[in-house]
């Protein structure tokens, strides 16, 4: 997969970036990743090596086996760490998560049941009522100084 990818929170107080390649991406649909990300599954992919290069993630002890990083200032989900396993991190945490197909499900018990019939749900584009101004962080670094 890539050898550099970075991502971080919606709010931008964390930010990481993983220099090794990214394992495959995966969907977990268990119970409790249900709950962490408040979602139908948790979309996750194995990193070797993450570096938070803004902020660091506060972490929930979700169960005695593991533990759940997501941002204190916005919520937003963005590692699993399974004790003595490599961290996983979320896929739509990554400035690009397209680039990060899934490749396997696990969990699948836990499927709900209207999962399959998602694809062909009628859909439109976002569109935001005038005058919306986004307090979300953009899915890239911005450098603080001018670079020449």
């Amino acid at each position: 997969m890539t050898a550099h990818a970075a991502g971080g929170c919606q709010c931008g107080a964390v930010r990481f970036a993983v220099d090794a390649p990214l394992g495959p991406a995966g969907l977990c649909h268990c119970r409790m990743c249900q709950k962490a990300f408040g979602g139908p599954f948790a979309a996750l992919v194995t990193v070797k090596g993450v570096r938070w290069t803004r902020g660091a993630p506060s972490w929930f002890r979700s169960s005695d086996k593991a533990r759940r990083g997501f941002c204190a200032a916005c919520g937003t989900p963005l590692a699993y760490a399974g004790d003595g396993e490599a961290v996983e991190m979320a896929v739509c945490a990554f400035d690009d998560p397209s680039a990060l197909a899934p490749a396997s499900q696990s969990a699948v018990e836990s499927r709900l049941p209207w999962f399959d019939s998602l694809a062909a749900l009628p859909g439109r584009p976002v569109q935001a009522p005038p005058g919306v101004v986004s307090r979300q962080h953009p899915d890239h670094d911005t450098p603080r100084w001018p670079i020449a």
